[in-house]
């Protein structure tokens, strides 16, 4: 019998990587854990936690605007971009630590230095050789940057949450997530805000309505939108700016030229090649329903095999693969419904098939939009908007998606979810009673059908 070091090496203490050894090791199994960069993974460090406190902060100047209308006298609110970094790092560095601590208590060896694969039961870290039965590659993902002339003086969503000022212009490349967030903090915050999007509109993949409803709303928050343009090349002047040339012949000085055009699974340099692991075209590698690669002994989850690239799926996949190993016979991963929210200025929340992926498999399906300005802006003069809709088969009247621009709507989608997951029909959407006043009720009074 063969004896190893451990029984599950896992390679990247992210939210999957963390979740997979820490379970593991309350079944009784030894499971080491490395990571070469921070724990806590991109999440905790550079991205869904820096990211919506840095939202938070960008909220307060519309609060502001607000606040005179209520009664309140706001006297020349000044902002301290140094004062948030500094308090955003504190928390950050208080989540690191109670990563370490979870993974301490759970039993599980923390190695902080880069893991290697060298063979398909041994991983080097640090020069040193350490053999598992399994090992599981918990890696996530890296922000891509196209080739093109200037690209050594832009900068990725990774450096943004240390920029030891804040730019006072700045152009973000991007249509997608990451790229609407931001745009939506640094305008916030009072930077001049060019935003560059390939396509004719932001967010590909979400529901048509949704896509022209964010762009309306997110110019309101004084972004100004560059659609169907790339950037051709981008200059440094000897003052230091950034001169950006776009495709359409439009030229922009910047303090700060942020790429946010996607990210790619990080697999460079992790030695796949000494193993049967498959990847796809883009990098991801490829899995079975139980995360397993084709190398019966290496497993990979999270954003590294490029499913849904979600702190929250990464989680349910390693739960899932710890049931999987060493519980019971795990069902398959269920991808279906699962909920998102994008932390523009203003929110977007979405839940279920968009309109088109519903006529495509369902044919007949009914739509109900609903479309006005929340009571909180109704003294303050805001021309901010909601937009709410609601996709519903006609046969079975079950609900199949819904979708939401306006405040607060990642909180509302997360009980909408809840609601379809348990197979809702709008039967009994329009037989619930509303919390009123609020916006979310308006889910459960639509009751005209939208042509």
């Amino acid at each position: 019998m063969t004896s190893y070091d451990y029984d599950l090496f896992v390679i990247g203490a992210g939210s999957g990587g963390v979740r997979a050894a820490r379970l593991s090791a309350a079944q009784g199994v030894r499971v080491a854990i490395a990571e070469d960069l921070y724990v806590g993974g991109t999440c905790v460090n550079a991205g869904c936690i820096p990211k919506k406190i840095l939202v938070f902060a960008s909220d307060f100047n519309a609060a502001f605007q607000l606040a005179p209308a209520y009664g309140w006298s706001v006297s020349s609110p000044t902002f301290n971009w140094h004062t948030l970094i500094q308090n955003k790092n504190r928390e950050i560095g208080r989540l690191n630590n109670i990563y370490r601590e979870i993974l301490n208590r759970s039993g599980c060896t923390l190695i902080e230095g880069r893991a290697k694969i060298f063979d398909p039961h041994t991983v080097q870290v640090a020069d040193k050789n350490i053999t598992a039965e399994r090992i599981l590659i918990a890696t996530g993902s890296w922000p891509f940057v196209p080739e093109f002339p200037g690209r050594e003086f832009v900068t990725t969503s990774n450096e943004v949450f240390h920029f030891s000022d804040i730019p006072k212009r700045v152009v973000i490349v991007g249509g997608g997530y990451i790229a609407v967030e931001l745009a939506g903090i640094f305008s916030g915050l009072g930077a001049k805000t060019e935003l560059v999007c390939r396509g004719d509109k932001l967010l590909r993949g979400f529901d048509e309505d949704i896509r022209v409803m964010a762009g309306a709303e997110i110019e309101k928050n004084e972004v100004s939108i560059n659609y169907s343009s790339e950037i051709l090349h981008v200059e440094r002047s000897s003052l230091g700016e950034l001169k950006v040339t776009l495709n359409n012949g439009k030229e922009v000085i910047a303090d700060r030229v942020i790429y946010a055009t996607g990210r790619k699974p990080k697999t460079e340099d992790l030695g796949l090649e000494s193993t049967a692991v498959q990847q796809d075209s883009d990098g991801a590698i490829m899995v079975n329903e139980n995360f397993q690669t084709a190398q019966s002994s290496i497993f990979a989850l999270g954003d590294v095999i490029n499913r849904k690239a979600l702190t929250p799926v990464a989680l349910a996949e390693a739960s899932h693969l710890v049931q999987h190993l060493f519980g019971q016979k795990a069902q398959p991963m269920n991808y279906d419904l699962i909920p998102t929210a994008v932390f523009s200025r203003p929110n977007i929340g979405t839940v279920g098939l968009t309109e088109s992926q519903a006529r495509h498999i369902y044919g007949d399906i009914s739509i109900f939009k609903s479309h006005f300005t929340p009571l909180r802006n109704a003294l303050g003069g805001s021309n901010e908007r909601i937009f709410m809709k609601t996709i519903v088969d006609r046969l079975s009247d079950r609900v199949l998606g819904v979708h939401m621009v306006g405040q607060e709507a990642g909180e509302i989608i997360q009980g909408i979810a809840i609601a379809l997951k348990a197979g809702a029909t709008k039967a009994i959407f329009d037989s619930t009673i509303g919390v009123h006043p609020t916006v979310a009720e308006e889910f459960v009074t639509m009751r005209e059908e939208s042509k």
